[in-house]
């Protein structure tokens, strides 16, 4: 029943989601990541609504593509960012910088078990976000951004939904100018097993 009553409150948090907050985020965005385009603007808004339980169907396999990442970031590569942002309008997941664990302020198996705890719960039907996200770029198409490919990424995302999928990639400018390695981590999850440890350096 708890269970339910969370899904359900969580759902009409997203349904009542105003124009302020979508423009407040998209703003936000692109002022901090310039190089966006839709499609980076979506991805953070799905993970924020759907977390990145299509990444864990496999737990052994996602763990060792984390280890793999870990070892392949090299932090000469890694603009200076934060070590950790909120994903979409809502922000009830965070984006966990990898840069966390290659400068050892917290282990991988600390983030690892926080990013499957946190994507392995239920979240609302892929129909739901279809609908969501409807409403959101219809707040975005308002705002008249000279984002590059628009028209094309906007067609693009529609496919994609139509088709019953909605996880993507990064878009290669966003990729190139930022290097993104990160893990989602539930937000409640994240305030109580990983932010703690970020500002505990040399405690231990």
């Amino acid at each position: 029943m708890k269970r339910i009553i969370l899904f359900l409150s969580l759902l009409a948090s997203v349904l009542s989601l105003s124009a302020q907050e979508v423009e407040s985020f998209v703003r936000r965005q692109m002022a901090v990541y310039p190089q966006s385009r839709l499609l980076d603007i979506y991805k953070s808004c799905f993970q924020d609504f759907m977390g990145a339980e299509h990444l864990v169907h496999d737990a052994a396999q996602a763990r060792a593509y984390l280890e793999k990442e870990i070892a392949e970031t090299r932090l000469d590569s890694v603009p200076p960012r934060a070590y950790y942002e909120l994903c979409g309008p809502c922000g009830r997941y965070v984006r966990v910088d990898l840069r966390c664990v290659v400068e050892g302020l917290i282990g991988v198996d600390a983030l690892f078990e926080a990013f499957v705890q946190g994507n392995g719960r239920k979240h609302p039907s892929q129909r739901q976000w279809r609908r969501e996200w409807r409403k959101m770029v219809r707040e975005i198409d308002r705002m008249a951004l000279p984002l590059k490919n628009y028209a094309a990424d906007r067609q693009f995302i529609d496919s994609l939904l139509s088709a019953g999928r909605y996880a993507i990639s990064h878009s290669p400018e966003y990729r190139a100018a930022y290097h993104p390695h990160y893990r989602i981590v539930e937000r409640r999850l994240f305030e109580n097993h990983i932010k703690p440890r970020l500002f505990r350096v040399g405690e231990e």
